[in-house]
């Protein structure tokens, strides 16, 4: 994730959130990375008061809500599968027209392999159900 420039702001937020230790066990994960330009656009809070510490538990649970356990290769998606976010959380997956879309955010690039799973990026956020 670190490799590409478009994650940056996710790859901030998930050593921020302190995720970095959970996803270095041995999974597999599946991260559905929204780009920068995406997170720059959140509405409810900006990516920044996110990045805040009295944020952090928000942080941790809206960022959990992209990660899902398991591997999912661009090839294993199937139209309206539900798969488990790490939040516990389920997310659907569309496809249609030759696009796959993850809770209606596009994917954009595809089955980049890490040491214990697969990253994939976003062009848009999802919302990620509120845990109250």
């Amino acid at each position: 994730m670190n490799a590409d420039p478009n994650l940056t702001l996710f790859s901030q937020g998930i050593k921020v959130a302190e995720l970095e230790s959970k996803l270095n066990e041995s999974g597999p994960f599946t991260i559905l990375g929204p780009v920068n330009f995406a997170l720059s656009k959140l509405t409810a809070m900006s990516f920044e008061q996110l990045l805040e510490p009295a944020n952090r538990a928000k942080l941790l649970y809206v960022l959990s809500g992209y990660i899902l356990t398991g591997k999912q290769m661009m090839g294993n998606f199937r139209n309206e599968q539900k798969l488990l976010s790490l939040n516990g959380k389920q997310v659907v997956v569309t496809v249609k027209n030759n696009e796959t879309l993850v809770n209606g955010a596009k994917i954009l690039t595809k089955d980049r392999q890490g040491s214990n799973g697969v990253i994939h990026s976003l062009g848009n956020t999802y919302a990620v159900a509120e845990t109250n």
